[in-house]
């Protein structure tokens, strides 16, 4: 596959995906929502896996891969998906924009990765101002939003921990097999919470749901990984940053035109808040550089 179209593949479906969660939950329940998308994926990808030829390794370190994947994943969905009932979906893409600066954070303390730079810690303070900003905005939605935005952050956390806990255990294993064998370990998990919680199976499915559903269970669930993971092996890593950059505005602008939802100021303050202090982040080294340079030129020797 050409990488732009892989590209542009990656960027359509992690913009949609918010709007998509939301409303695979509207008149069935989030918990149907997730637990059918999850084995819908799991069905999907095993059956990608036997006409690609792949296999699942089963050594030990593989398996405990497949446990930080799922477990990671059961709470970060489980996460979104409930925060979903109080948050408009673009605000879902925004919040999870700060995954980057979790996850960096994450890794210096456990990978021992040196990522706390002057301009990384900067674009640290930026992503919280905007998570205020979009705090102060979330009462206009109601009491229950913060709730909403509390749940995206829990998500968050649970989704870095579980990239970071992967990176650790470093085990040599396809992309693919990671994402079914996590899946893998979801799923009961999900079934598990369905039938505690006494929810019953939906009578009618909306279409719309269906549709939804059905999306994110192949599309976001086992397309959006294949191709994310091919263009992270064929493109710098620097451009597949931008990524997060330029989907928090496209899932904006989707949810305020196919969903109605609201779009206030505070919205797009905190956003633009959190996406600089996100490309600060990314991108400090260049900014660090500059600093450098410059007071060389100005400081005597």
């Amino acid at each position: 596959m050409p990488i732009p179209l892989a590209y542009l593949g990656v960027v359509l479906i992690w913009s949609t995906t918010p709007l998509a969660i939301q409303w695979s939950g509207q008149e069935v329940g989030f918990l149907f929502g997730i637990t059918s998308r999850m084995l819908l994926g799991v069905i999907a990808g095993l059956t990608l896996a036997v006409v690609m030829g792949i296999r699942l390794p089963w050594h030990a370190a593989a398996r405990i891969t497949y446990l930080a994947a799922g477990l990671g994943l059961f709470f970060a969905m489980l996460s979104v998906y409930w925060a979903s009932q109080y948050i408009p979906s673009g605000w879902i893409s925004v919040l999870f924009g700060i995954a980057p600066i979790v996850t960096g954070i994450m890794a210096s303390i456990w990978l021992n990765e040196q990522v706390l730079t002057p301009a990384r810690v900067t674009g640290m303070l930026l992503g919280v101002a905007g998570l205020a900003v979009m705090l102060l905005g979330a009462q206009s939605l109601g009491t229950s939003a913060p709730l909403g935005i509390a749940g995206m952050l829990f998500s968050v956390t649970a989704y870095s921990a579980s990239a970071v806990a992967i990176k650790r255990i470093n085990a040599d294993i396809p992309a693919l097999a990671t994402t079914i064998g996590g899946l893998a370990v979801t799923v009961p998990l999900l079934l598990t919470v369905y039938y505690l919680s006494d929810d019953t199976l939906p009578q009618v499915i909306p279409v719309r749901a269906a549709v939804a559903i059905v999306y994110l269970g192949i599309i976001g669930s086992v397309l959006g990984f294949a191709l994310y993971y091919y263009v992270l092996r064929q493109v710098e890593a620097t451009r597949v940053a931008l990524i997060t950059l330029i989907t928090p505005v496209i899932a904006l602008l989707l949810g305020h035109s196919l969903n109605g939802e609201p779009l206030q100021p505070e919205v797009w303050v905190g956003t633009t808040a959190i996406l600089s202090g996100l490309l600060l982040f990314e991108y400090g080294h260049y900014v660090n550089g500059w600093l450098g340079r410059l007071l060389g030129m100005i400081t005597p020797e």
